[in-house]
């Protein structure tokens, strides 16, 4: 069987998420929706990471595209003029 006073003992987190919720209650909800805002801004923005990565995909792109024209180009020669040099 358990005993009244052990119930009526709070843990320290629990007394800790109190003071943190009454601190909470403090703050007038245009501070709380600005931060909210702010919060979900930051995790759904771009970041430099994901732009750099999609301009180096472009660049890689790019190149291979100019890798691939140039070398097929430059390997076709004629062959009227390979004679005429005999």
């Amino acid at each position: 069987m358990g005993r009244k006073d052990a119930s009526t003992i709070k843990l320290p987190v629990d007394q800790y998420r109190k003071q943190i919720g009454k601190q909470d209650y403090k703050k007038t909800k245009p501070i709380l929706r600005a931060t909210k805002l702010k919060a979900e801004a930051k995790k759904t923005a771009i970041g430099i990471k994901e732009v750099g990565l999609v301009l180096a995909a472009i660049l890689a792109l790019l190149l291979a595209f100019y890798a691939f024209f140039y070398l097929r180009l430059s390997t076709d020669v004629d062959p009227d003029l390979e004679r005429d040099e005999d």
